[in-house]
């Protein structure tokens, strides 16, 4: 894997994802990046779609509300169409998988200080796309 940086897109397999992205007729869009994060929640044995995983959950996010844009140097070049509300828990399952697996992608960072920069990025992205929690109407308290 050519990894220059820890965002979601600065390695070699998640820019070709964004370019398959941009490949892709609008409509078809949504089926990569759910397919992909689908693929990835299934996987046995190693992650082969773990760095495509991280862009798409990225891209997701970034259509969270109050969500930081993401650094799409690399990523794609054309706009995404608004997912669907579901895809936010795929993406975030899609993080947990890559997040506990030991022997995936978080075995690949020779520098520390990069893999816990890389983590941080992972909490992050899961953080807004976490739901937010149910309002419940307390009682009118009246004085």
């Amino acid at each position: 894997m050519g990894t220059w940086d820890t965002g979601p897109f600065d390695n070699d397999t998640a820019a070709d994802f964004a370019n398959a992205l941009d490949d892709a007729e609008p409509e078809a869009r949504e089926s990569l990046i759910r397919g992909v994060l689908i693929r990835t929640i299934d996987a046995t044995g190693y992650l082969t779609e773990a760095e495509e995983a991280v862009a798409a959950a990225a891209l997701i996010a970034a259509q969270c509300p109050g969500a930081e844009p993401v650094d799409m140097s690399y990523g794609p070049e054309t706009p995404m169409p608004i997912f669907p509300s579901d895809l936010r828990a795929l993406a975030d399952e899609a993080l947990a998988r890559i997040a506990s697996d030991e022997d995936g992608p978080a075995s690949n960072w020779v520098d520390p200080a990069d893999w816990k920069q890389w983590r941080g990025m992972l909490t992050h992205l899961r953080a807004v796309l976490a739901p937010p929690p149910p309002s419940i109407a307390l009682f009118d308290v009246q004085p």
